[in-house]
């Protein structure tokens, strides 16, 4: 894909089908985006673009959503070789969105627009201002976080597709090729592991996935 390039959309569009590419795991999808393949950027667009495009409605106004997202994916494209694989690919696109959505800020005379790592784990909007409070509720949602399981671990992985990626449990299950019902059961005692340890940090993830 060339710099000039600039409609993903569009240029997916164009593509031939993405194969066996849908199969692969987003670190695969990423050591070929790195050597070229733009097949496999389209199917991590497909993957990951509707999260990441809610999560900048949360923010961004419609008309500016399209082109940090576009510009998102293309920056992901041009830095594909740099990414290290010692992180999720999911959390590193969110970071590059968080970077797109902090320029159009700062070109739009909204400096204080930029997006932190806990602004989508926590939504803000409506809530007390009081700093305090915020960090609490933050320290919360890590010790959540961490007790769904360790990083990596299918538990973890599910937490992040719920309530970081905003996936649906169809999606989930095909993407995890098992029953919505057995997601949907995971999900249930998931959600009660994670407001435990939201509480009081006592409790832990390791028997979700049975």
């Amino acid at each position: 894909m060339s710099d000039n390039d600039r409609g993903i959309t569009t240029h997916h569009q164009r593509a031939e089908p993405s194969s066996d590419r849908e199969t692969w795991s987003d670190d695969d999808l990423m050591l070929a985006i790195a050597s070229g393949d733009e097949l496999a950027l389209r199917v991590l667009y497909e993957r990951h673009a509707r999260w990441i495009a809610v999560r900048l409605r949360r923010s961004l106004p419609s008309s500016a959503v399209e082109d940090a997202l576009q510009e998102t994916f293309l920056a992901a494209w041009r830095g594909a070789a740099r990414f290290q694989h010692t992180g999720e690919v999911g959390a590193w696109l969110w970071g590059i969105a968080r970077r797109q959505a902090a320029l159009w800020g700062r070109s739009h005379g909204r400096p204080d627009l930029e997006l932190d790592d806990d602004t989508r784990l926590v939504p803000l909007s409506g809530s007390s201002d009081d700093p305090a409070e915020i960090a609490i509720r933050r320290v919360q949602v890590r010790q959540a976080f961490a007790a769904a399981g360790p990083k990596g671990s299918p538990a973890r992985q599910l937490a992040r597709k719920v309530f970081l990626e905003d996936r649906s449990l169809v999606e989930i299950a095909a993407d995890l090729k098992i029953p919505v019902g057995t997601v949907k059961s995971r999900v249930h005692k998931l959600r009660g592991v994670m407001r435990t340890a939201a509480g009081a940090g006592t409790q832990t993830g390791k028997e979700i996935d049975g």
